[in-house]
């Protein structure tokens, strides 16, 4: 239990990154179903709204304008472009949250993942592959954890583990009261 004063401390980014159909999006939604205090950060984008999407929930919906002044700002922690349009992770929502206390799982490619360990060296990187993919050995390197998506369940379960110690340790003994 912490005293009045003791503020929790800041909680770690987890990337969860593969190749394309390796399953982010699906062992997210299954950690997010079962740890409902991990937060999923919602990703900026300048393609249109698709039925039933809702601004500021499933995606931000930007401007090109807007998403190039968000880049000069140093608003986006890694963005990329997919086709015509853009995709990022919005920064500063993202810092609130782990300031916070809340952890983060943040589902991107190989690319993106790798361009938020150059902004935020904390951050824990977590490559999922496809059963029978073999990651190349130097990118298998920069990550923490390799997972492979053999069972959707496991892989959740895993992570779910992995995101309880989001908190960096401290530095000496906590006061308990």
């Amino acid at each position: 239990m912490s005293t009045a004063g003791e503020a929790r401390p800041a909680a770690r980014l987890t990337v969860l990154a593969g190749p394309s159909g390796a399953g982010r999006e699906s062992v997210v939604e299954l950690v997010r179903a079962r740890s409902p205090a991990v937060w999923r950060p919602v990703p900026a984008t300048t393609r249109p709204r698709r039925d039933g999407e809702v601004d500021g929930v499933d995606r931000v919906f930007l401007t090109p304008t807007a998403f190039d002044r968000l880049i000069a700002a140093g608003g986006l922690l890694e963005w990329s472009r997919a086709g015509p349009h853009r995709r990022g992770t919005p920064y500063d929502p993202l810092r609130a949250r782990l300031a916070a206390g809340q952890p983060a799982l943040l589902p991107l490619d190989i690319p993106g993942a790798l361009a938020v360990r150059e902004r935020l060296t904390d951050a824990r990187l977590v490559l999922l592959r496809p059963p029978n993919h073999r990651p190349d050995p130097a990118v298998a390197a920069a990550f923490e954890l390799v997972l492979t998506h053999d069972l959707t369940d496991r892989v959740a379960d895993e992570l779910v583990g992995l995101l309880g110690s989001s908190y960096p340790t401290p530095a000496g003994p906590r006061v308990r009261g």
